[in-house]
């Protein structure tokens, strides 16, 4: 497989490090500069042909990169005489490359397991493969739409965001089948996804969102890139590849991340506890995933639907996201097992290896993020939590809420608040 690194931008935003003296690729990060750990890590997974298109400042690239034989790969450049956006320089890979290639950005810090994003996009046979991933921005960022399949419906542009949105950000890190580039006859300024992707996607082409927690994130603002820096120094790049396990905190959600309310069957009924996005937060910045695991039984019983039930988990991510804060993936159970409710979902009646408190939101969970399910917590407010943590054999906190049950299960810990629960986790599991 081939790929395509875009590194012709001017990167205006990031002239107080660079000096306009060299182009943002070429700025280093721990020593070593950005472009250069883009094609370290394509190399890594066995690409051996790399594309560059390059412009402003093209030759403080091309002279330190050469031909790529340092790192074990074959350099072909594209030179941008006038700036073609992020998407205009694959009009020049038509007729050079056949199947499936990367595309990513010459200003972006990353390291994704891409033998596995490959696998996925193989088997949805998809024409273009977007990774996306929660940020603690979504209000200010491209928010891919998909159905539940995970296929692409739609994209909605950053601060253009209407209701409630999930957090489902592009990263700017894609694979992209040749065929696609058919979509080209000239060459021309082009934005990678408002132009060339969604082109495809409205015209129901194979766009699908590979949703992963690995780290992609673009270092072309001066914050983010000391952001980065940081990042890569505690080994956090590194260890969020999914090629290495991980680590999670579960998250009930009624009592635990929005206030109890019963069964909540519209968005109405979702608010978040008071400490909700700072507890997360702490999740986010602490190496740990910050996983949902919900029992909603209100779709087999037929008082809302999957749809509605998933808009109310949106208001709950948009909610977080303006608190700076995310969950790196939502798992619920839609199944009851008991019969009798008016409007009830016949093929949903059953007993269910996922209902909490059986384990299997917790295995799915495992399966796609690659979790050590040792160096995972759960954390809840009934004792249904509690049970489920027993059955994974795994700690549990359970914090204080409105629900009223007589609880024989016993937790590891108690907490008042979320973020006592989350506090004591990082003080006492350091995994």
């Amino acid at each position: 497989m081939d790929a395509l690194i875009s590194a012709g931008g001017k990167g205006t935003r990031l002239i107080e490090l660079t000096g306009d003296v060299i182009p943002k690729p070429m700025a280093k990060i721990n020593g070593k500069p950005v472009i250069e750990r883009a094609v370290e890590r394509l190399s890594k997974y066995g690409i051996k042909k790399i594309y560059i298109s390059v412009g402003h400042l093209a030759e403080k690239i091309t002279s330190y990169l050469k031909n790529g034989e340092k790192w074990g790969v074959e350099i072909e450049y594209i030179t941008e005489n006038e700036p073609l956006g992020s998407g205009g320089a694959l009009y020049y890979l038509k007729g050079k490359v056949n199947g499936d290639f990367v595309v990513c950005s010459g200003d972006t810090v990353f390291d994704v397991d891409l033998s596995k994003m490959n696998a996925y996009h193989k088997r949805r046979k998809a024409l273009v493969t977007m990774l996306t991933h929660p940020n603690a921005h979504p209000y200010d960022s491209d928010v891919i739409i998909c159905d539940r399949f995970n296929r692409v419906k739609g994209i909605s542009k950053k601060n253009e965001h209407q209701g409630f949105y999930p957090n489902n950000v592009n990263a700017g890190f894609f694979i992209i089948n040749s065929k696609a580039l058919d979509y080209f006859d000239q060459p021309k300024k082009v934005n990678l996804e408002h132009d060339f992707i969604l082109s495809h996607i409205n015209k129901n082409s194979r766009v699908y969102a590979y949703k992963s927690p690995e780290y992609v994130k673009d270092v072309g603002s001066p914050q983010r890139f000391f952001n980065a820096e940081k990042d890569i120094e505690r080994g956090l790049v590194e260890a969020r590849n999914l090629s290495k396990k991980q680590k999670a905190i579960f998250l009930d959600r009624d009592g635990t991340i929005n206030e109890y309310n019963g069964f909540i069957n519209t968005p109405d009924g979702l608010n978040l506890v008071p400490d909700a996005c700072e507890a997360i937060k702490k999740i986010n910045d602490s190496g740990y995933l910050a996983i949902v695991i919900s029992n909603q039984p209100v779709i087999a019983r037929g008082e809302a639907t999957r749809g509605q039930v998933e808009e109310i988990f949106n208001k709950m991510q948009t909610l977080l996201g303006h608190g700076g804060a995310f969950v790196d993936g939502i798992f619920y159970c839609p199944h009851h097992p008991k019969s009798g409710f008016k409007g009830e979902v016949k093929r949903l009646k059953k007993d269910c290896d996922c209902r909490k408190p059986k384990i299997g939101m917790l295995l799915s969970a495992q399966k796609r993020f690659n979790l050590d399910l040792s160096k995972c917590v759960m954390v809840g407010d009934s004792e249904l939590d509690v049970l489920t943590a027993n059955n994974a054999k795994i700690p549990c906190v359970k914090v204080k809420s409105d629900l009223k049950e007589k609880a024989t299960a016993i937790p590891t810990a108690y907490a008042e608040t979320l973020s006592d629960a989350v506090a004591y986790i990082l003080d006492n599991f350091k995994y």
